[in-house]
């Protein structure tokens, strides 16, 4: 028996940081580290999946199975899209397999399921977001942000029933949601409300750059499927809680990437400095670089504040390296 959703605590407060425009050029740098006090730092990165084929002899060791996989890339990054939950919800066993094989500072951003987001109005009694808390539970901590995901059509006259719906979630989670309607991107009262709304109830609006990838001119495949796919909206880097969510959606081209993270990397500064714990997801067509590139912008970002932890080595790396030293005593 699935035990009732419990209701939000009357009051959440949480700082706020005003929603600003990313800047179009990147200025130039300073060789000096930016200084962050108090608490260490913690900047949170990963990709949109965990297991990808590709990644074999570089983020994780060749012939590493799924379970392996997922061990070996939740030691590198602190975080993953669960983007499996958006269309289905995995096993209970496999449930419990991944709160065996996950630390428990990491942080499985899983999706409510389509039903809920994109099924018809927004109810938190439905019968699919009561199974899916109830399959999921086993994750604890590691579970979260949880993401809701709106689709286009979810316009600012329905943030009524947004509010409705965000207050009948379990409070026991932190939230995170992404609006797709050109109508919360203007700087307007509906922009406003949607925000003021957020911040209300301690959930995060995430912020969805998917401007490297339309400035791409590559026609590969996966670059024109991902064009057809992705929405192509403004974005305002935003706060609202203390994990400001990212999700940068590159192209192909490894410069032009980087170029287009550039202003990103002051951002985060500014939010390390501020005492935020800055997630930032890594996308590019066919996600084989997603890895590279996010390991790229944590370095960066490292320079810029040294009291980060180091990103640990790479098991697939490391295997390669060893290997023929190895061979080499025989």
């Amino acid at each position: 028996m699935v035990a009732p959703i419990r209701r939000w605590p009357a009051t959440r407060t949480r700082p706020i940081c005003r929603s600003t425009a990313l800047p179009t050029a990147w200025p130039a740098s300073t060789s000096t580290p930016d200084v962050v006090t108090a608490l260490p730092p913690r900047f949170i990165t990963g990709c949109p999946l965990w297991s990808e084929p590709a990644w074999g002899g570089q983020l994780y060791t060749r012939g590493s199975d799924a379970d392996e996989r997922l061990a070996q890339y939740s030691r590198v990054f602190g975080a993953v899209e669960g983007n499996t939950t958006f269309y289905s919800l995995p096993s209970a066993a496999r449930v419990a397999r991944w709160a065996e094989l996950l630390s428990e500072d990491f942080h499985f951003c899983a999706k409510l399921p389509r039903e809920v987001s994109h099924g018809g109005r927004l109810d938190a009694d439905h019968p699919a977001l009561r199974a899916f808390f109830s399959r999921m539970a086993p994750l604890e901590q590691r579970l979260g942000p949880i993401w809701l995901q709106l689709p286009e059509r979810v316009a600012p006259d329905a943030l009524g029933i947004l509010a409705e719906f965000l207050a009948g979630l379990p409070a026991d989670y932190q939230y995170a949601v992404e609006v797709r309607h050109p109508g919360f991107f203007r700087k307007d009262d509906a922009e406003r409300q949607l925000n003021r709304l957020l911040h209300g109830r301690g959930v995060e609006r995430i912020s969805f750059d998917t401007r490297a990838l339309f400035a791409s001119t590559a026609t590969d495949p996966s670059t024109l499927e991902a064009k057809q796919r992705k929405p192509r909206l403004p974005v305002h880097a935003i706060a609202l809680s203390q994990r400001p969510s990212v999700r940068f959606i590159g192209g192909m081209d490894r410069d032009a990437n980087w170029q287009a993270l550039a202003p990103w990397l002051d951002k985060c500064v500014q939010w390390l400095q501020a005492g935020y714990q800055p997630m930032l997801f890594m996308h590019t067509p066919d996600n084989q670089m997603a890895p590279q590139l996010a390991r790229d912008f944590y370095h960066a970002l490292r320079e810029r504040v040294p009291a980060l932890a180091p990103m640990p080595a790479w098991p697939g790396e490391r295997e390669a390296a060893q290997t023929p030293q190895q061979a080499g005593l025989f």
